[in-house]
């Protein structure tokens, strides 16, 4: 089996503008892979190529506000309510009624909601790291799910989400700090899962008692780049989009919380999901931390036909195990998603 070649492609219509990369047979099943803060459709290079060669049409879009689509100056703008509509029109474009969805990071609250508002247009759903029944309610929704033996609530009363809290409250000082040198900023942020530093308050929930991100400082430390991550080239491609769309609108995803929970509060079915969900939780990840946070719990109860599996990876999984993320996919498409498989026909 060789890999196919990866396609650069748009799809506009009267209210947005989406750029997306592809690879895959154009008769395959849509695999639409969406990507979280602060990546892109390039997060997802090492995904696209084998399930495009598998037979799928493996579809990869910039979210709004991201790479090469539509940019907006408004926080609103940026709202799970749009987001969604945008890659319903996407699937559209793409001439499918249904696809396989899979998200990573705030990637995942959006194919979550698309699964629980819109399940006739999901043959599947696949979540890397934030699981079901989380941030689609807003910030005050997840503060239950801390672990309060690590964060003690008198001294981190948002837990390890305290720089989600930072944002709403000092959201243009958050985003300078992360514009101000976006070579430095990515590779501060790229960096693989540490096992030494389980059950230790992570920097992320030191922002707000730093005052910003990056200790307090006006921009990130210039950091090596982690090869684990991240080649010459793959860092170049991320720092050429951020320097020139800035940071305000994978920012502004933070900025949402009490309008996406009146969207996630929209779900049909009761909010139950009873197609195949897959979700893929890191070992390694100890912001979104499925492994001593009861974090994934008010999924268990939400989603029917769920399968859990652990990568031995940090947050960015898709980039730094991209073999493990590959496996599991694949194995659960082929068990739990048959009907879509390219080749059960004479198999």
């Amino acid at each position: 089996m060789s890999l196919v070649q990866i396609t650069e492609n748009t799809c506009r219509t009267s209210r947005h503008t989406t750029f997306y990369l592809s690879a895959g047979p154009k008769d395959g099943a849509p695999i639409v892979f969406l990507h979280g803060w602060p990546e892109l459709s390039l997060s997802w290079r090492h995904q696209l190529p084998v399930f495009g060669a598998l037979g799928f049409r493996a579809i990869a879009p910039d979210l709004r506000g991201h790479g090469r689509s539509s940019l907006y100056d408004q926080h609103d703008a940026y709202a799970q309510r749009e987001i969604v509509a945008d890659m319903l029109e996407l699937l559209d474009s793409l001439g499918a009624r249904r696809a396989i969805w899979v998200g990573h990071d705030w990637g995942a609250p959006v194919v979550w909601n698309i699964a629980s508002h819109h399940p006739d247009r999901c043959l599947a759903v696949a979540g890397l790291n934030l699981p079901y029944r989380t941030f689609e309610f807003g910030l005050e929704a997840v503060v239950p799910l801390v672990n309060r033996e690590t964060y003690p609530e008198n001294e981190y009363p948002y837990g390890n989400w305290e720089y989600m809290r930072f944002y709403e409250e000092n959201f243009e000082k958050a985003a300078q700090a992360m514009g101000a040198n976006p070579e430095a900023t990515i590779k501060a942020l790229f960096r693989a899962g540490n096992p030494a530093v389980r059950g230790k308050p992570t920097a992320l929930s030191q922002v707000r008692r730093d005052g910003g991100w990056f200790g307090g400082k006006a921009a990130a430390p210039d950091l090596p780049r982690d090869e684990r991550l991240l080649s010459e080239a793959d860092l170049a491609a991320y720092v050429s989009a951020y320097t020139r769309t800035g940071f305000f609108g994978t920012d502004s995803l933070y900025m949402n919380h009490k309008a996406n929970a009146v969207y996630a509060a929209e779900a049909v079915n009761g909010g139950y999901l009873d197609m195949p969900v897959l979700f893929l939780g890191a070992e390694h990840d100890y912001t979104c931390d499925t492994v001593t946070a009861p974090l994934a719990e008010p999924m268990r109860a939400f989603a029917r036909n769920l399968t859990e599996r652990r990568v031995p990876s940090g947050h960015w999984m898709a980039q730094e195990c991209p073999v493990h993320v590959n496996a599991h996919l694949t194995a659960w498409l082929a068990t739990h998603v048959r009907d879509a498989w390219p080749f059960a026909e004479g198999t």
